[in-house]
């Protein structure tokens, strides 16, 4: 690993209490048990963490926690995405980014751009903003890709330090992987291609399950950097039979019922998300203890 944002990063989720308050005594928690077994730097605000219903002064006080409780001075990234290129720039300057490394930036959503309107919002975020960027494709929830030619434009950007690629398209990923600049980080943002991934050529992975299982998930990362195939491939088939349980009821459902079997916070979600069914915990227990996830 070269980059210290290179390895496993964890996309925290954000604890509620049963009133749907934050709870930040399991966020504490959390940012303890994940550095203690090996994550290598935090990721606040992003999908898992319910940054779409947690209001501003919501989001900026769960970052002030993490600046102020990062006992381990893990390096940090933040997300400030959206799909209005002046709010996320309005946002980025009236943030406190003390200490956060870099942002990760979703490519918008809702308005379908074209390429060359993605490419302007991220170097007209990337112009704008005093610490690098990291774009975040994700087709799935944004309704748009952005396409391995716009990504490798934006790579020269001297402040675009890399990408979160969730696109699964394995050509996509080749072909950035092939042309990219050597500086320019490429993680992956899907848990299960994150061997392929880095096996390629790639930095590492922004991971949601190494919230719950930081130990194993970490393992396989850095067995992947070494390029020990066989460790790798050990740990891939047991954390797939329960991976697709993190999204059967959307994420981060499944991981924060994972979390509350481990007794690390509570399941509690936000409108319009709703807590894991009982068929769900019944399937995660199961698997959990089948293959001794702790």
């Amino acid at each position: 690993m070269t980059h210290k944002l290179a390895g496993t990063g964890v996309a925290l989720v954000t604890p509620f209490r049963q009133d749907l308050s934050i709870d930040f005594e399991s966020l504490g928690t959390i940012l303890r048990f994940t550095a203690e077994h090996g994550v290598n730097y935090y990721v606040v605000m992003g999908t898992t963490g319910e940054a779409a219903t947690l209001a501003l002064d919501e989001k900026r006080a769960v970052l002030r926690y993490v600046q102020e409780h990062n006992t381990h001075q893990l390096p940090l990234v933040y997300g400030v995405g959206g799909n209005d290129t002046q709010a996320v720039i309005r946002r980025i300057k009236n943030t406190d980014l003390t200490k956060v490394d870099a942002l990760l930036c979703v490519s918008p959503y809702y308005n379908k751009p074209t390429q060359e309107g993605i490419y302007r919002h991220y170097m007209t975020i990337a112009d704008a903003s005093p610490i690098p960027v990291i774009i975040y494709n994700v087709p799935s929830r944004t309704a748009s890709n952005v396409e391995a030619a716009t990504t490798l434009r934006l790579a020269a950007h001297p402040q675009i330090l890399g990408i979160k690629e969730s696109c699964a398209d394995l050509s996509q990923i080749y072909r950035v992987l092939a042309e990219k600049p050597d500086d320019f980080l490429f993680l992956s943002g899907d848990d299960m291609t994150s061997v392929p991934v880095i096996c390629a050529g790639g930095s590492g992975v922004i991971s949601v399950l190494a919230n719950a299982f930081p130990e194993k998930y970490c393992r396989m990362v850095a067995a992947a950097l070494r390029q020990e195939l066989s460790v790798c491939r050990e740990i891939l088939y047991e954390l797939v039979q329960i991976n697709d349980l993190m999204y059967r009821e959307s994420n981060p459902v499944g991981v924060k019922a994972a979390l509350a079997l481990r007794g690390l916070c509570s399941p509690y979600v936000r409108l319009p998300l709703v807590e894991a069914s009982d068929a769900l915990m019944h399937a995660l227990r199961t698997n959990i203890d089948k293959f001794a996830l702790v």
